[in-house]
């Protein structure tokens, strides 16, 4: 590749680039912040009530103890070794827990390709940087801001199953001791409620972002022609 076609290559990615930021700022964002308000709105995702709905199994829990008492008689098939046991995950909260995925990993995408946007826009630094090129770098931490939090909260929540399984264990090599399963309704309705507030943080999340680049998009796209304005 040539030196002209590498200019026209970059041209071509600057452009895109732009095309890609408009349309997520312009559209895809208000789109998103719709969806988000009506999941946040239903009786799932309700912080203060939500958590109650989440207890163990029951059955499960009589299962076992059956089948530890067949086991501890003798009795070594497959169907009956407590060891061997398929124990459910709590569906509701891994249904859940896809949904909030699904939009986590979203919001990262968007993130990136403003991200992208806003530096490929930052001027050479030159005396004298005006109001414009601050607000760049502004809405740039913002950006990086929510990119961290978000991977944060991804990580977080993704321990879920290493710490239930763990739990879980307990309960099938200790079936008869409560505070196991207590601990295991006490670790799901705080997953219940963490994946509730993460779910309001992403539709802050994209709210922010919103109020921001919107308000500041001519400064962002032309800083040097800005005049010098309030940032909010």
């Amino acid at each position: 590749m040539n030196q002209t076609e590498a200019i026209t290559k970059t041209k071509e990615f600057h452009e895109t680039s732009n095309i890609d930021a408009e349309n997520i700022i312009f559209q895809k964002i208000p789109e998103r912040l719709i969806h988000l308000y009506e999941l946040i709105n239903m009786p799932e995702y309700c912080i203060p009530v939500n958590y109650i709905e989440f207890k163990f199994d029951t059955t499960v829990i009589a299962k076992i103890e059956n089948n530890f008492n067949n086991y501890a008689e003798g009795e070594t098939t497959n169907d009956t070794d407590p060891e061997q046991m398929l124990i459910p995950s709590n569906k509701n909260l891994t249904e859940y827990f896809e949904i909030l995925k699904s939009n986590m990993i979203q919001l990262l995408e968007d993130n990136r390709v403003l991200k992208m946007w806003v530096t490929l826009l930052i001027p050479k630094t030159e005396d004298g940087d005006n109001f414009g090129v601050s607000v760049q770098k502004n809405a740039l931490s913002l950006i990086q801001q929510i990119e961290s939090s978000t991977i944060t909260y991804f990580g977080k929540l993704s321990r879920y199953y290493e710490y239930r399984g763990k739990l879980i264990s307990k309960i099938v090599k200790y079936p008869f001791i409560e505070d196991y399963r207590i601990a295991v309704n006490e670790f799901d309705e705080k997953q219940n409620i963490d994946i509730s507030i993460v779910m309001h943080e992403i539709y802050f999340f994209y709210t922010i972002l919103y109020n921001v680049i919107n308000k500041n998009f001519e400064k962002i796209k032309n800083p040097r022609s800005s005049n010098i304005d309030c940032l909010y």
